[in-house]
């Protein structure tokens, strides 16, 4: 899963290898970033790409009143359709902040709250392509949500690399709306879901 805010520089490269392996990923899209790259928004969703919401100004949403959440995400809802004509069902809030009150609120709204498990640290500053393969490459395990960023500076580097990995060791990447339980779920103390009541 791909979290757009800043930049556009290396998504032609990343939807470039995602189609030359066929594969579909989720990206998770600001309205600062729509605004700036709505063409960029429209080739993903023509591809195939599964869309999410990821807020309108990239707030950390646990400081915000439940107003201000659900003027972040109907905003970001409503640009998201009319740019792309996807209409989002998973939002992923900036940051990874949330707090019981943001979940309650993005369910109420019919959305459903999505985390990772492996963070790439692809937008830090000293790491390189290599640090961040192998940091994904250690972390991932069957059910693994994979956090990249669309304009990392290696994360076009390190994606077909990491997918040809991912296939010899028997994984298949799929968007995150086809890994996830949508009914007759619960989430765990650690915070994942678990099937059943």
């Amino acid at each position: 899963s791909f979290d757009a805010t800043w930049g556009a520089e290396y998504t032609p490269r990343l939807l470039d290898t995602l189609a030359q392996h066929q594969v579909k990923a989720t990206f998770f899209l600001t309205n600062i970033w729509l605004e700036k790259y709505p063409e960029l928004a429209k080739q993903i969703a023509a591809a195939g790409h599964e869309i999410g919401l990821h807020s309108r100004s990239h707030p950390h949403f646990s400081a915000l009143s439940e107003a201000e959440m659900i003027e972040e995400l109907q905003t970001n809802s409503r640009l998201v359709e009319e740019i792309t004509g996807y209409k989002a069902e998973l939002f992923r809030p900036p940051f990874g902040d949330y707090n019981d009150t943001v979940i309650r609120t993005v369910e109420r709204l019919g959305y459903r709250a999505i985390q990772w498990d492996v963070d790439s640290l692809d937008w830090m500053e000293n790491m390189t392509a290599e640090e961040i393969l192998q940091r994904v490459q250690k972390g991932i395990k069957p059910g693994s949500i994979v956090l990249f960023h669309n304009n990392g500076r290696y994360t076009a580097d390190v994606l077909g690399q990491l997918l040809d990995y991912l296939k010899k060791e028997g994984y298949q990447a799929v968007p995150v709306g086809e890994l996830i339980y949508k009914d007759d779920y619960y989430v765990d103390h650690a915070g994942v879901q678990r099937r059943g009541r």
